[in-house]
């Protein structure tokens, strides 16, 4: 219900390459001074055209030599336990299918320019490979727990999809939900509204996310081994305040 077999290369559009090629081009217009290196380094690994959609074949050959990952299709959000499993085997889930014209700047479900574009660049770096790996062991470990998994969200949320890095060049991106967006790319580090506050576990466990406008408070990290680092202090709160949980919600 929630996989496919394959991309269905063959289904798209000129429409759909046409999408791909106007937000590739958008992006890296202003990503190269905007993003973390080693995003700019996966783009060149990967090996991404701005005409030409890439193949999820193509990007395994490349991870799977580098990091071992691999790209699973799926129909779009799947739940929480598939999802976890996937990241567990070292597997990203992506979508195939593309936003129309109409919808260049907001879509409410992630595509395949998000999905692609976004994410999979950081997955040609082996710490922030492990941190997503064993974020997903936690996660299976508390996956009954629906209180648990809103608190690993949230924790996804503002250092996948929505994180920010500190780097000798100053502060850059490496969240996907920012790196898709032309708008939050430039209104994360240059507008003077939202907060961005040093790296924190237990303040973003007590954050709600935000699906549908730009965020509030961006958390910044050193490096990549920083987020790694944080999963113990997780798994220990974790399994130290079950019965206290609802306290952070």
């Amino acid at each position: 219900m929630y996989f496919i077999n394959n991309q269905g290369y063959d289904k798209y559009t000129e429409e759909d390459t046409q999408v791909w090629s106007i937000l590739f081009n958008r992006q890296m217009k202003m990503l190269p001074s905007l993003a973390e290196n080693e995003f700019l380094n996966g783009i060149k690994t990967i090996g991404f055209k701005e005409d030409i959609i890439p193949t999820f074949e193509g990007i395994d050959d490349v991870l799977q030599t580098v990091t071992g990952w691999r790209i699973a299709p799926v129909t779009g959000l799947i739940p929480n336990k598939e999802f976890f499993e996937l990241l567990k085997a070292k597997k990203f889930p992506s979508s195939s299918w593309f936003r129309k014209k109409s919808e260049l700047d907001y879509l409410e479900e992630p595509d395949m320019f998000h999905d692609i574009f976004g994410h999979v660049p950081l997955l040609t770096n082996l710490d922030f490979c492990r941190y997503l790996e064993k974020m997903s062991i936690i996660a299976l470990k508390y996956i009954d727990s629906e209180e648990s998994i809103e608190l690993i969200s949230r924790l996804y949320w503002y250092t996948v999809e929505f994180g920010l890095i500190e780097t000798q060049q100053g502060l850059r991106i490496y969240g996907a939900g920012i790196l898709s967006s032309k708008g939050e790319s430039e209104y994360s580090l240059f507008s003077e509204i939202p907060i961005r506050a040093d790296f924190n576990l237990l303040e973003i466990l007590k954050t709600p996310y935000i699906k549908d406008e730009f965020q509030k408070k961006y958390w910044v990290i050193k490096s990549y081994k920083e987020l790694e680092n944080s999963l113990s202090e997780l798994d220990e709160y974790l399994a130290q305040n079950k019965k206290g949980l609802l306290k952070l919600m």
